[in-house]
């Protein structure tokens, strides 16, 4: 029970910062929440879910990451780094 509770935890604490570095490259490149939704073809409101950590999927995480012209390499411990 503590196990999953914990890995709940670690997934959220990931999913902020995964959030927190889509909304950190969207105001470094100074677009709204509803320029970057046109660029990703989503509601401004999809682009605000994923700025907080919800709803974050690998394919709109990724389609917020191109949209911003940021590549982005997955790092899997013990088999390597994969730029996407």
């Amino acid at each position: 029970e503590r196990d999953k509770f914990e890995r709940s935890v670690d997934e959220a604490v990931q999913a902020y910062r995964v959030g927190e570095a889509i909304r950190q490259a969207r105001e470094a490149q100074r677009l709204t929440q509803s320029e970057l939704g046109e660029k990703m073809g989503v509601q401004r409101s999809q682009v605000c879910r994923l700025e907080s950590g919800k709803s974050i999927t690998f394919a709109s995480m990724m389609r917020a990451f191109n949209a911003l012209g940021v590549q982005v390499a997955l790092d899997m411990k013990g088999v390597g780094r994969v730029a996407l």
